[in-house]
């Protein structure tokens, strides 16, 4: 069995690759905290001045593993145990922002859905290959946004056009997400392998002390909220949704591939 996570050191680069390619990296318990950890780790050693985060295959992160969980199941497990944690969904941001003061730079090389694109707008910049595409998704199964898609998107887009993406299922491709500030940077898919390291070890280029203090200081001065508060209610609020009834007809539409019928309970 393949490690799910691939660890990468190029001097001071750190490059952190999700590896579940035969499931376009989506996440599973293991999968997940592994992405938590070696972010952790990365942000504890002093020779680590910059992190990088990728996908292996042709998928970035194609979100929460669905695919042996029942109809019925709670996508993010027991309620009370999510009410009473941040999760490692919540973790993605509070990790990416709140305890790592190096740069952290998210290279897009495939679809970002649900919780891997909250891991991927939980970084600092974001690189993305031209053939990537991005989608929330959470309407489609009955849930509402988490990994901290509530505070970065808005940050990134504006308020209405992140509602806009959010509520109407969109998938956005690179150019579109360029365009709407998602992504700072976009390139051809046969430049991408070079592109991400070589802008990793461009921002390695300067002195670690500095990046950091700039990280330091951008982060605090966007943060005007309570970010461990913003996740548990991102969290409570998915948590009631797939609660319902309606949630439950979504997921089976979903497997089934069909348009779920609504009745509001």
């Amino acid at each position: 069995m393949s490690d799910p996570i691939l660890i990468e050191n190029h001097g001071h680069v750190r490059i952190i690759q999700l590896n579940r390619p035969e499931k376009k990296n989506a996440l599973n318990e293991v999968l997940a905290w592994g992405v938590v950890r070696a972010i952790e780790k990365a942000a504890a050693d002093d020779d680590v001045w910059v992190i990088g985060i990728t996908g292996s295959g042709d998928a970035f992160c194609a979100g929460l593993d669905l695919s042996d969980r029942g109809e019925s199941a709670t996508p993010l497990g027991p309620v009370s145990q999510t009410l009473d944690d941040v999760h490692w969904v919540g973790r993605f941001l509070l990790g990416m922002r709140d305890s790592c003061d190096k740069p952290i730079v998210a290279g897009i090389n495939g679809v970002a859905v649900g919780a891997g694109l909250g891991l991927a707008m939980s970084a600092d910049i974001r690189l993305m290959s031209r053939g990537g595409r991005l989608m929330a998704g959470y309407t489609r199964i009955g849930g509402s946004p988490d990994g901290g898609l509530t505070w970065t998107l808005p940050l990134a887009m504006g308020y209405e056009p992140a509602m806009r993406f959010m509520l109407e299922n969109r998938t956005v491709d690179a150019d579109e997400a360029l365009r709407l500030g998602m992504v700072g940077e976009v390139c051809d898919e046969a430049e991408f392998g070079d592109r991400f390291p070589a802008y990793l070890q461009q921002l390695a280029s300067w002195s670690p002390f500095s990046i950091r203090m700039t990280k330091r200081g951008m982060h605090r001065a966007v943060r005007a909220i309570d970010l461990e508060a913003q996740m548990r209610l991102e969290l409570a609020n998915i948590s009631r949704c797939f609660t319902t009834e309606d949630a439950k007809e979504a997921r089976k539409a979903f497997f089934e591939k069909r348009t779920p019928v609504f009745k509001g309970h």
